[in-house]
């Protein structure tokens, strides 16, 4: 039998950590599967409205990046891949996450951020973008999951 539902837990914040998870979501519903997503730890980034514009891409550390961690750890390194990711997604149409994240809340994708994780980093629910519904504890998460296929991200 075919999923209905899916929660995905964004817990990454990297500008290429996020899009699997925005992808995912907007494939659900493309699909007509109802989709949650949960944001919690450094995935918040993506929807922190002053940081959302601002992701770097994370070179350190990720084993598929084709440069060397010497020259991955640099100042300035990730920076410069997020820009150049950036305009490689402009010329394949791909929108910014902040419009992505507008997509995916038309098409009915529900958005939550975690109540630990906001906490932890001090951010209040005006820090976040408006189309973060509430911020939830991980029971209450798990109540909106019942039922679906939950997705790390």
């Amino acid at each position: 039998m075919p999923h209905k539902k899916m929660s995905i837990i964004v817990a990454k914040g990297g500008l290429d950590e996020i899009y699997p998870a925005f992808i995912l979501a907007s494939g659900a519903r493309q699909s007509g599967i109802e989709a949650n997503m949960f944001f919690t730890f450094y995935g918040l980034n993506a929807v922190h409205d002053e940081k959302v514009d601002h992701l770097h891409v994370n070179l350190a550390g990720n084993a598929a990046n084709p440069l060397p961690t010497v020259v991955a750890g640099l100042p300035g390194m990730e920076a410069i891949a997020a820009k150049m990711m950036t305009k490689k997604m402009k010329a394949l149409d791909i929108p910014a996450p902040r419009e992505m994240l507008k997509m995916l809340d038309e098409s009915g994708v529900d958005m939550y951020a975690c109540k630990l994780a906001m906490e932890m980093f001090e951010f209040t629910k005006d820090d976040l973008v408006p189309q973060i519904r509430n911020v939830l504890t991980v029971g209450e998460f798990y109540d909106v999951s019942d039922g679906g296929q939950v997705i790390f991200t």
